[in-house]
C-alpha cells in the first residue's frame, strides 16, 4: 500500500484554506491522505466589534471546529493579523514548519494578491522553497532531501499577470462539505464579512438561512472559476460532465517548488482519475 500523501495548505488567515482548497481538502481527506492548514497569521483584526485578544480565541475555537469536522490538523502562527511582513524570523519560523509536517504538496496564495497579508505569506512560502533542502538554514530542524511541490491558490486578480491553472478539480460533489466548514468560522462569514460588504443589516436569522447566506456567497465568490477555465474542466472531464460542472477549485504550479510534472500531477492530485 503507498503511504499517504501529506498536503500542507498555508493561508494568511484561519478561513483562507477552507474557502480556496476546501473541496480537495475534503477529497484528500475521505481517500485517506492527511491534510494541514495554516493561518500564518493569528486573525486578530477581522471583525467590527469583538477586541483582538477576544478575536484570538474566537477564530481558534472556529478552526477546532473544522478539525473536529474534518479531521484536518489546523495551526495558527502568532503572526499579527494585518501586519505582516516576509522578515527573516518569519521565514525561518515556515521553513521549519514545513520540515516537521515534509509535505508532497503546498497549496498556498499568489504573490498579487489585494490584502498584504495574502501577498505577504506567498512571499514567506516562496522564499522557504529551496532553503528547506538547506541544512546550515535552520539547522535545528533537519533539512528535507527534496523541494516539495508548490501550487497557487486561486484568485481573480489580472496585474501583473492572470492566474494560469493546470489543474482544476470538480467540487461540486463535496459543496456541502464546503459550506460546512464556511459555517465553523462564524465570526467571519457571518458577522466581519457581511459587515465589509455593507450587509449586516440584511443578515439572515437561524441555522438553516445562515447555511443558504453561506452557500449564496461562495456561489458569487466561487462560480465565475468554472467560466473562466470551462476550456480546461471541459478537456479533463469531458464535454457532457465538463459543462455542467459549476464549482471547481483550481491551482497554478509556483515555480519555485518542484516541478509539477504530468507524473507528479496525477500522482499529488488523485482526484483527477
Amino acid at each position: 500500500m503507498t503511504a499517504p500523501l501529506r498536503i500542507l495548505v498555508i493561508g494568511a488567515h484561519p478561513d483562507d484554506c477552507e474557502l480556496k482548497a476546501g473541496g480537495v481538502a475534503t477529497m484528500y481527506r475521505e481517500a485517506g491522505h492527511l491534510v494541514k492548514f495554516v493561518s500564518v497569521t493569528n486573525g486578530e483584526a477581522g471583525h467590527q466589534s469583538l477586541t483582538p485578544p477576544e478575536l484570538i480565541k474566537v477564530r481558534r475555537a472556529e478552526a477546532d471546529a473544522v478539525t473536529s469536522l474534518t479531521g484536518i490538523e489546523y495551526e495558527i502562527l502568532g503572526n499579527r493579523d494585518g501586519r505582516l511582513q516576509p522578515t527573516l524570523e518569519a521565514r525561518f519560523e515556515l521553513i521549519a514548519l514545513i520540515r516537521r509536517y515534509q509535505p508532497d504538496l503546498i497549496l498556498t496564495h499568489r504573490p498579487n494578491d489585494y490584502h498584504p497579508d495574502h501577498r505577504a505569506t506567498s512571499t514567506l512560502v516562496c522564499d522557504a522553497a529551496y532553503m528547506v533542502i538547506v541544512p546550515h538554514i535552520v539547522p535545528d530542524v533537519p533539512a528535507l532531501r527534496v523541494n516539495p511541490v508548490i501550487a497557487y491558490l486561486s484568485d481573480h486578480f489580472q496585474r501583473p499577470v492572470p492566474f494560469q491553472p493546470t489543474v482544476v478539480i470538480d467540487v461540486e460533489p463535496v459543496l456541502d462539505r464546503i459550506i460546512d466548514q464556511m459555517v465553523c468560522h462564524r465570526s467571519q462569514f457571518f458577522e466581519w464579512l457581511p459587515y465589509t460588504l455593507c450587509q449586516e443589516n440584511a443578515l439572515p436569522k437561524g441555522a438553516a438561512a445562515e447555511r443558504e447566506y453561506a452557500r449564496q456567497f461562495y456561489s458569487g465568490f466561487n462560480g465565475p472559476l468554472a467560466d473562466r477555465f470551462r476550456d480546461m474542466i471541459v478537456q479533463n472531464y469531458g464535454h457532457k460532465r465538463g459543462q455542467k460542472i459549476r464549482f471547481i477549485e483550481a491551482f497554478e504550479p509556483c515555480e519555485y517548488g518542484s516541478p509539477l510534472t504530468e507524473e507528479a500531477r496525477l500522482r499529488l492530485f488523485p482526484m483527477l482519475l
